[in-house]
């Protein structure tokens, strides 16, 4: 069945509680779904490489017939067994096609042949929050707090449908034509009740519950949000070192340095994000996000229009022909090799 729903950025959102719980209705309903597309590769031309990745690619092509342009993310069957990525890659594709708000991306197909699953998304123009951050250095405090208040509504709706990220960093979050952002990639997503002990996510950011094998939930996000503030203003995350082992240290020590150009407010919400103990960092206290969103960091937000774009970005992206990934990293092109049997169909039945 095609996955046809008006999504939140185009109905506009009046009241943030009752569309969390009317959309987990609606997201659970379509999990216990299988979801399927009429669409194959025939049905769309290839445009230009826009990323490449461990095992695939991600193309920008043109679906032909709505003349609409997408990011298609091509995952190579081969090497997804190889790096036993097989359930990871399924549960994206599970969660992707059933999400619904406006500052993260969702599936608007997915297919497969012999060799590759193709997961086909909305070309966000404006490109990956890390190339902009690398050519600026640092972010001023207003785009910093402007982005950084999508993602706290982002990851409120993810965990609102018990949802936690784990890869939260400048490369997984675009910028779109209108400076607006979108949390993507989600083959670490995980729907979890409980706790989960598995080891994933970028070193720098990963909390220290998960570092310390501790088990944890989605509080591990909070964390890696406090980590992607800190590097939005100082242009560097607060935790390094090339010895894996070291910056783990550094991590459940929590010790960190303040760059002298941190307002007093924003040294405090860092402060408050980075607890090493789970019982004083803001998102898992009792007041949930609203300790985030009370900050007096954030004491300009106006959330509602925050989340209905209403807001006039700081930063809008130089957007030319949409054909071209002009806001992206030039690469190699490649092609398709399509092998002529599927010796995966087994790994890959239920997608």
């Amino acid at each position: 069945m095609a996955h046809k729903i008006k999504r939140a950025s185009q109905v506009g959102v009046s009241n943030l509680k009752l569309f969390l719980e009317s959309d987990k209705q609606r997201f659970n309903d379509f999990m216990a779904r299988k979801i399927t597309y009429k669409e194959t590769m025939a049905d769309f031309e290839k445009m230009q490489t826009l990323g490449t990745g461990s095992f695939g690619r991600v193309l920008l092509v043109r679906h032909k017939a709505s003349n609409t342009f997408y990011a298609m993310k091509v995952l190579n069957k081969a090497k997804i067994l190889q790096l036993e990525q097989v359930e990871h890659t399924l549960n994206e594709k599970k969660i992707l096609q059933c999400l619904n708000f406006p500052f993260v991306v969702y599936m608007a197909f997915a297919f497969s042949d012999n060799s590759y699953l193709y997961f086909v998304l909305p070309f966000i123009i404006g490109g990956e929050m890390y190339t902009l951050l690398r050519k600026y250095k640092t972010f001023d405090e207003d785009l910093a707090k402007f982005y950084a208040g999508q993602v706290v509504l982002g990851l409120e709706y993810l965990h609102y449908l018990d949802l936690v990220y784990r890869d939260l960093k400048p490369e997984n979050i675009l910028i779109d034509g209108t400076g607006y952002l979108k949390i993507t990639d989600f083959g670490f997503c995980k729907q979890l009740k409980g706790r989960t002990y598995t080891l994933c996510g970028t070193p720098e950011y990963l909390a220290p519950e998960i570092v310390l094998s501790r088990g944890y939930g989605n509080a591990v996000d909070w964390w890696s949000f406090g980590i992607l503030v800190f590097e939005m203003n100082a242009g560097f995350p607060p935790f390094q070192h090339k010895d894996p082992m070291v910056l783990y240290d550094k991590i459940a020590a929590g010790k960190y340095k303040v760059p002298e150009h941190f307002s007093i407010g924003l040294r405090d919400f860092v402060k408050n994000m980075l607890q090493t103990d789970l019982s004083k960092r803001f998102g898992n206290l009792k007041g949930g996000t609203s300790d985030i969103k009370d900050h007096r960091w954030f004491k300009q937000m106006n959330w509602m229009a925050l989340l209905n774009r209403k807001l006039d970005p700081p930063y809008k992206p130089p957007v030319k022909d949409p054909r071209e990934g002009t806001n992206f990293e030039t690469y190699d092109e490649e092609p398709l090799r399509v092998s002529k049997v599927d010796h995966f169909a087994k790994e890959f039945a239920d997608f």
